[in-house]
């Protein structure tokens, strides 16, 4: 009787996965993560081992990139190892930048030409429709999880947070396709009308979906069903995780460390089971990119949180900033009122519900600045693009599908191929920037001081911050 292989706490000496790869080193390293660049050992393809130390995200993000497996920007996994007791091991496809390190290095080196902000737009919007056309939330979304290959081409990685909102299989993703290529590295531009048919692989490997498609009308109606039932099932015990380098989970390169919990974007924290229709915790995602219901402990979300996330990247595409860089949950609430305007009613009903809404009061801004003025110098389209995404009403704000098919991407200038996009050699650029260093520079932990500072008062029910 053959005996079974021991059992090991060490990606180096796990004989399953040396007898395979060569570990080459680690490249990067969180609390429930550690990423390591190997080789395979029968082609010489270099991959990135990635170990994951808690047992649901690696459950989650094994389901997702399965169901995503023939997406073109999603990133790829090749295998996983994973033994009762021991850690998964995922083998993953080595892409050893990402879109941070594209925005750090434009910041540095004058900027990002119109046509490249619109071609990774482009293959990050085709990314996130794969994912929502299968009811997969990825729940945090940012320029870190957004990984770029040396062909440019764009992969949406870090899916350790991810939920599958409804059983796989009631999407189509055949219906409607969104109409450009990914990639488009030998497409010639020479036509007034960029008129892309979907890439292949969106529509091979779906086999169990219903034909017909989900239009936007449909996709509400199935969450407000879902909501339903939510409410009606046992809530999950939550338990609150931070990880201050959550951008580790699936990232495949060095990400930066913070070692100070009450500075910089992240926040995390896990559901206490895998139950696929219990609640929803708010403590996910990165801070910087985080929506709106999900800062007032919203527990009944769905997709459009990666639609507030898109918005948010894209402006910083666009301004090579971060549009709202909260150094705490309150700070980012209070600049997103100060661009947006106070969170009521008449903007989005149902908004009271909110479990922390009636906690968190802030008091009246007269006069909110809008998003147009957070992108100077962009054009209008640019700012109605960002507009229907970064938007209070989760109802309101554009799904991906829609996206695609907006005019800002079939005028001049038109997205430039794959091939033309300059990607930084390495991630150096972004980790001399990092986020901590961006509030070095600063005198004070809030841009809003230079409005006067803030009046912070408890209430009966939570506390109330004025503005002067």
């Amino acid at each position: 009787m053959e005996q079974p292989l021991p059992k090991s706490w060490s990606i180096h000496t796990r004989p399953e996965i040396i007898a395979k790869y060569q570990i080459l080193e680690r490249v990067g390293s969180g609390a429930y993560s550690d990423v390591y660049k190997g080789r395979r050992l029968s082609d010489n393809l270099i991959v990135a081992l990635k170990e994951v130390h808690d047992y649901q995200s690696a459950f989650r993000e094994i389901e997702a990139l399965q169901i995503l497996q023939n997406s073109p920007n999603i990133v790829v996994l090749h295998e996983y190892f994973w033994r009762e007791d021991e850690d998964a091991v995922l083998v993953l496809e080595f892409l050893r930048t990402d879109l941070a390190a594209v925005i750090a290095a434009a910041k540095k080196g004058g900027g990002i030409d119109v046509g490249e902000i619109k071609r990774w737009m482009v293959q990050i919007l085709c990314g996130v429709d794969a994912c929502h056309r299968n009811m997969i939330v990825h729940r945090d979304l940012k320029p870190d999880n957004l990984l770029v290959g040396d062909d440019g081409v764009l992969k949406l990685a870090d899916f350790g947070q991810a939920r599958i909102l409804l059983e796989h299989g009631l999407v189509d993703v055949n219906a409607n396709p969104p109409p450009y290529e990914p990639d488009a590295a030998d497409q010639e531009f020479n036509a007034p009308q960029i008129g892309y048919e979907t890439e292949n692989a969106f529509q091979e490997g779906h086999g169990n979906e219903k034909q017909g498609g989900m239009s936007k009308e449909d996709y509400f109606r199935e969450l407000d069903e879902l909501k339903v039932k939510q409410s009606m099932d046992e809530t999950d015990k939550e338990t609150n995780i931070h990880d201050e380098n959550t951008s580790c989970f699936a990232t495949c390169t060095t990400s930066d460390i913070e070692d100070d919990p009450f500075k910089g974007p992240y926040s995390y924290e896990e559901e206490g089971g895998d139950n696929r229709h219990g609640a929803l915790t708010s403590w996910v995602g990165t801070r910087w990119f985080k929506a709106p219901e999900l800062l007032y402990g919203s527990s009944t979300y769905g997709l459009e949180i990666d639609l507030w996330s898109l918005g948010c990247i894209f402006a910083e595409l666009l301004t090579l900033q971060p549009l709202f860089p909260g150094i705490s949950d309150i700070d980012q609430l209070s600049r997103i009122i100060y661009v947006l305007g106070n969170l009521t009613e008449q903007v989005w009903p149902g908004c009271a519900e909110l479990s922390d809404y009636k906690t968190i009061s802030f008091n009246k801004v007269e006069n909110p600045i809008g998003l147009e003025s957070c992108l100077p110098n962009r054009s209008a389209d640019e700012i109605s693009l960002v507009q229907k995404l970064v938007c209070y009403d989760p109802a309101s704000r554009a799904i991906a599908m829609e996206m695609l098919h907006d005019k800002y991407f079939n005028e001049e200038p038109l997205p430039v191929p794959t091939s033309e996009l300059r990607v930084p050699l390495s991630k150096s650029f972004h980790d001399e920037h990092s986020p901590e260093e961006w509030y070095d520079d600063m005198e004070s932990d809030s841009d809003f001081d230079e409005y006067g500072p803030l009046n912070v008062t408890k209430t009966s029910n939570g506390f109330s911050i004025q503005f002067p």
